[in-house]
């Protein structure tokens, strides 16, 4: 087993647990930090795929944009929660 198979293997086993603490842990600002850290392990298992566009693309969008835009939704309806 060469440094590049141990390497993926581990990404994909990070991934998986990123992936179960997105859907498993119940407060909602963690959840999204799971689901930050999973995307970026996706992002570098295309980069260990020699896939540098996708990679990139994956970092960028969604660990960057659409993390951004959760944070920016939980943020805003906790506090009109807060408000009542």
């Amino acid at each position: 087993m060469t440094k590049t198979d141990l390497l993926q293997l581990t990404l994909i086993i990070l991934t998986i647990i990123f992936a179960i603490g997105t859907i498993e842990i119940k407060k909602l600002i963690y959840a999204v930090i799971s689901f930050c850290a999973m995307c970026i392990t996706i992002g570098a298992l295309y980069w260990l795929l020699d896939a540098h566009y996708i990679a990139v693309y994956q970092l960028l969008l969604y660990a960057g944009g659409i993390v951004t835009l959760f944070i920016a939704a939980i943020t805003l309806t906790s506090l009109k929660e807060e408000r009542k």
